[in-house]
């Protein structure tokens, strides 16, 4: 996945506002707690698959999709203990635009890297190798679901499964020995003032809205002549729109917190996430068509509204005088 850039201009002398967000609550009770959730379905993901690793066992799929959905409630908090040691890139490389993912394992399996029998040995291997999308692959697509070497493939979920596992529960840790505290109780190297801290929030925030808009659903769309469904967002597990489903619902709760529930921002997640809730295309395949196509635009449209709000009802309370998000992609 390739890195989200932020530019962001402050004013020099950042305001005092009046209601400014709860950086403990929202450490605790959305970040921490977020991660808390990832790091318990992740060991659970693990100990599924060190019992059943067949790629077809529907207690390994069950699994898989809880701790997915645990990932992408807190996808878009990507600073501090997630960017150390490239955590957030090992749990979820994608996009993949020179696929890279499928060449990686193909290469593990050619070879019988005998990585996957050691953790500290597989946190070396190629990061398009690991990953819950790399587990998809695994679970999911006719190319590694049916290799021969069935014993391998199992150490190679067990592999990926407990990798996952591993840096789930390191993000969880950084965050409670220490990066929790520094951005509850600002005054310190890594942010001197509140506004530094909110300001942080604020763009992780801002940034997973524009994700959501600009990859999650721009990405499949495509042209208009030239829409591309194959690239929508774990497709082969039909996990595309339930993705922006549960982004939305994530980043909702954050902007509630850092806004001190806007009633305006309110209003215009619940409108995307009806529009969501509505589409019936769990893979984004009716881009194809000028009438799905027009039905993803509209929600893209939500979303947009959405990050327009927070610019300009949030922002400027925050010191945010004028700013833009950019992905960087491909």
């Amino acid at each position: 996945m390739r890195a989200l850039v932020i530019a962001v201009s402050t004013v020099l002398a950042p305001p005092a506002f009046a209601d400014a967000p709860d950086l403990k609550a929202i450490v605790e009770t959305h970040v921490i707690a977020g991660y808390d959730k990832l790091a318990r379905e992740a060991e659970s993901l693990r100990a599924t698959a060190a019992a059943h690793c067949e790629a077809d066992h529907p207690a390994l799929h069950a699994a898989y999709h809880l701790a997915f959905d645990a990932w992408v409630g807190v996808s878009h908090l990507r600073f501090g203990p997630s960017e150390q040691e490239d955590r957030a890139f090992a749990l979820a490389f994608w996009p993949d635009p020179r696929g890279s993912t499928p060449k990686a394992l193909a290469a593990l399996i050619e070879d019988e890297d005998p990585a996957v029998l050691d953790a500290e040995e597989f946190a070396k291997v190629s990061i398009a190798a690991r990953g819950f999308y790399a587990l998809e692959f695994l679970l999911f697509d006719p190319q590694f679901t049916g290799v021969e070497d069935e014993d391998y493939h199992c150490a190679l979920v067990q592999a990926v499964a407990a990798d996952i596992a591993i840096n789930s529960t390191a993000i969880l840790e950084g965050w409670e020995s220490g990066y929790g505290e520094l951005m509850s109780s600002p005054g310190n190297d890594e942010y001197r003032t509140p506004t530094e801290a909110a300001q942080q929030i604020f763009t992780s925030l801002s940034t997973g809205l524009e994700f959501t808009s600009q990859t999650r659903l721009g990405r499949p769309m495509g042209t208009f002549e030239r829409p591309r469904p194959n690239r929508a967002e774990a497709r082969r597990s039909e996990r595309s729109l339930r993705h922006v489903i549960l982004a939305l619902e994530a980043t909702q709760a954050l902007a509630a917190l850092i806004s001190n529930e806007n009633q305006n921002l309110e209003l215009a997640f619940n409108a995307a996430l009806q529009r969501a809730q509505e589409l019936d295309d769990p893979v984004f395949a009716g881009v194809s068509n000028p009438q799905g196509r027009f039905k993803v635009e509209v929600l893209q449209q939500n979303i947009e509204t959405i990050n327009r709000i927070l610019a300009e009802d949030v922002g400027p309370s925050l010191g945010i005088a004028a700013g833009f998000n950019s992905l960087d992609g491909d």
